[in-house]
């Protein structure tokens, strides 16, 4: 019996430790939402939202030229379709009739980084000077906040990600990937949106595609006509009392 005890005790124990290791986990992430990969805790960015409502978003990364981006924003409008767009600190620089153009558009814009470079080779302080540089060149011509960041070439660690969440950013991926940047045809960049499109899905594509102008009217067209309504990023993600599962999708806190 007092084998029995001193095991039952032990358990207990170990369940308290536990429980504070978990709860010291939430507070060193500051928000930044970890999940469990086998026993190691690993911090994801959002890349699409549980949602019943069939409100999905439309993303575009801005880095290299404008040659498609009006005809980009004419059938955005013709579609009543707001996206967000991800601006590179020298894109923004170097074209900020763009940046004034999408923002007077009602668009929303998020930071992309300032050098386009693999941030998950940064330390926290590398990261947080990309972070500030390149939400300053984007504020200093609409006079709005940036408060999303998408880490280029989807790459990303925890540090990246905790130290954006620390400067108040929501760190954003995509879960619908048009591959638009490959040159697709219209059609076929088209199609691959519409195929893997669900309820509080992310599409990604670029400012620059060869035939990205092209395809999004059949896909906000195609979409519609589905039912879905499309919402700036800002609009979809929650803001609080959420949850995220090992694919990043976010999920509203039961």
């Amino acid at each position: 019996m007092t084998l029995i005890v001193k095991f039952k005790s032990l358990i207990a124990c170990v369940l308290t430790a536990v429980a504070i290791t978990a709860l010291s986990l939430g507070a060193y992430f500051s928000g930044a939402y970890a999940v469990w990969y086998g026993n190691t805790p690993r911090l994801l960015p959002i890349y699409s939202v549980e949602r019943d409502d069939k409100l999905i978003s439309i993303s575009f990364d801005c880095a290299w030229g404008t040659d498609y981006t009006d005809q980009i924003l004419n059938n955005l409008r013709v579609g009543e379709v707001k996206a967000t767009w991800f601006m590179v600190e020298f894109w923004s620089e170097k074209y900020p009739e763009y940046v004034k153009k999408i923002d007077e558009a009602g668009h929303e814009i998020g930071t992309h980084s300032a050098t386009h470079s693999y941030m998950s080779k940064q330390n926290a302080e590398e990261i947080r000077l990309e972070l500030k540089t390149s939400s300053e060149a984007i504020k200093n011509v609409t006079g709005k906040d940036v408060e999303l960041f998408r880490p280029p070439y989807g790459d990303y660690n925890d540090r990246l990600v905790k130290t954006a969440s620390e400067e108040g950013y929501y760190c954003i991926q995509w879960d619908v990937d048009s591959l638009d940047w490959r040159d697709l045809s219209a059609t076929d960049i088209a199609m691959r949106v519409i195929s893997g499109v669900k309820s509080g899905s992310i599409i990604l594509m670029h400012n620059n595609g060869l035939h990205t102008a092209e395809a999004v009217p059949i896909i906000v067209e195609t979409l519609k006509n589905k039912g879905y309504k499309f919402v700036p990023i800002g609009e979809l993600i929650y803001r609080e009392n959420y949850t995220m599962d090992v694919t990043g999708r976010q999920k509203p806190a039961t």
